[in-house]
């Protein structure tokens, strides 16, 4: 697996928790050597970071994977005016962006699989053609569970056919390393679960069964293990988390890194930090995995990795 498949998570990682940050400091911009945007230059203590470039321009733009040759990416965006995500691909350098999508209902969660040649990704758009309706501010930071399917079609979106149908949010979808397997979250049964799948739609597998949150999920370069985020409330909170539930929404404010065998056995929790814990990967040697938190200011929107 390569380095710059890490770079592509820690991508995701990082747009998670800023989506919708209050303004903090505006970070220094790196200048540009070679005719291209650069992006912001690494904060004091960023070590590991380094030819930062900003790649995308107007709208919000977020969850970019690699292609598998790493030439592509597949990632969301409202550009264009939208009001709601839709899937497109681009060349590394950023040129050559297409919508891949159908253009209707809101998209998350785009995948390159079968050698580069088909993608995956979530759609409401067979439950409705227009954008999904926005959660009520006045309930405070929660997210909307829309009613996302999973569709694959060719990269260039063309042969759209649609993998699940559930009717219920679906999506979170990712790629086990030797790319005949899908894992995924989905409302399926009436909680937030890990289901993994064959990439046909056949052999569908529920992996968790705790009351609470678990998603995101990501295998292990060796498709062993499979790392998630989870919330597993009791008691009035258990409560609560069910009654957003019936709403179609979950508060994500409170979440920790799990691990568990790909066929869903030892489920083991990781971190114990406090706050929101997401977007966990397997570095490329599998011995450490990386993500973010807000640990240390659980109140605020701003994660580090």
């Amino acid at each position: 697996m390569r380095i710059e498949t890490v770079t592509a998570a820690a991508i995701f990682a990082a747009a998670v928790c800023s989506c919708g940050r209050g303004p903090a400091h505006t970070p220094p911009v790196a200048s540009a050597t070679d005719g291209r945007a650069a992006g912001p230059a690494p904060e004091p203590g960023e070590q590991h970071f380094a030819r930062i470039r900003q790649l995308t321009f107007g709208g919000e733009n977020a969850e970019a994977y690699f292609s598998r040759d790493g030439k592509r990416l597949i990632f969301q965006s409202t550009r264009d005016g939208r009001s709601c995500d839709q899937q497109y691909v681009m060349n590394v350098d950023g040129s050559g962006v297409r919508r891949v999508s159908t253009g209707f209902g809101k998209t998350t969660c785009g995948y390159f699989f079968d050698g580069d040649r088909r993608i995956f990704f979530a759609s409401t758009h067979a439950a409705d053609t227009a954008c999904p309706p926005k959660p009520d501010p006045s309930k405070g930071y929660v997210w909307g569970l829309d009613p996302y399917d999973i569709y694959v079609a060719n990269p260039d979106g063309s042969g759209l056919r649609r993998l699940t149908n559930y009717g219920v949010y679906t999506a979170e979808g990712t790629l086990s390393p030797d790319g005949q397997t899908i894992v995924f979250t989905s409302l399926r049964d009436g909680d937030l679960d890990i289901y993994t799948m064959r990439i046909d739609g056949s052999n569908l597998k529920r992996l968790t069964f705790q009351p609470g949150y678990d998603g995101g999920p990501f295998f292990s370069p060796d498709g062993t293990k499979i790392v998630y985020r989870a919330w597993h409330p009791t008691d009035t909170a258990l409560t609560s988390y069910q009654d957003l539930l019936r709403q179609r929404l979950v508060r994500p404010n409170r979440m920790e890194i799990w691990v568990m065998n790909a066929d869903g056995s030892g489920q083991h929790q990781i971190t114990n930090l406090g706050g929101a814990n997401f977007a966990p990967y397997f570095t490329p040697d599998g011995r450490r995995i990386i993500f973010s938190s807000n640990y240390k200011n659980p109140k605020s929107r701003d994660c580090e990795l």
